[in-house]
């Protein structure tokens, strides 16, 4: 009987799909940057859009403290979801290549529980504040319309606060659940094969 056995050959006729650390680290990369980019851009846009909403209370001056009251509590809700937004900028900026395989497994882990909080908690505080934000805001300007303009400019503003919370807020969820698990798994099947060494 032959004892001689060539491992090189047999580990090289292997056809098992075993992720390319090289790659896998690019992707790493990749969404890294794309989260930064989107917090960055998410705080633009939140600060840009309180700085106009102030301008629009110092300019028209309202009358009613319901009018008031509406203002700041959607400027609020800008501020609260910013807050929690950008503890996830830590997280993302400490990622980096010198980590070893269970460190970014950590790492991604750390980033999951965040978002989780994130679109959960913080986007329905986010998103009651702004209901009741705008619906207060607009009294004032709807005690000047008709009955039918007044019940119209409500419905259109509940439909929209509905579409983004029943069909968009669900959609971008599981658009970021998904490219988070799909490098979760992946580095965990590398520290599974490290192991198994």
């Amino acid at each position: 009987m032959d004892t001689n056995i060539d491992f090189k050959n047999i580990w090289k006729q292997q056809t098992s799909n075993k992720p390319n650390l090289e790659e896998l680290l690019g992707k790493l990369k990749k969404f890294k940057n794309e989260n930064l980019r989107k917090i960055i851009i998410m705080n633009v846009l939140l600060i840009v859009t309180s700085i106009g909403i102030a301008f629009i209370w110092y300019q028209f001056q309202p009358q009613l403290m319901t009018t008031k009251a509406g203002i700041i509590l959607v400027i609020l809700a800008m501020v609260i979801f910013l807050l929690a937004y950008n503890k996830m900028f830590m997280i993302f900026y400490t990622i980096d290549n010198t980590q070893s395989n269970s460190q970014y497994l950590q790492s991604l882990y750390s980033v999951k529980n965040k978002q989780k909080f994130i679109q959960t908690t913080m986007l329905n505080i986010y998103f009651i504040m702004l209901f009741l934000g705008i619906c207060l805001y607009m009294y004032e300007y709807t005690l000047q319309m008709t009955s039918f303009y007044a019940l119209l400019a409500y419905t259109l503003m509940i439909v929209w606060i509905g579409f983004n919370w029943f069909y968009v807020r669900p959609k971008t969820i599981k658009k970021q659940e998904a490219k988070l698990n799909g490098l979760i798994n992946k580095f965990e099947e590398i520290n599974n094969q490290l192991q198994d060494l």
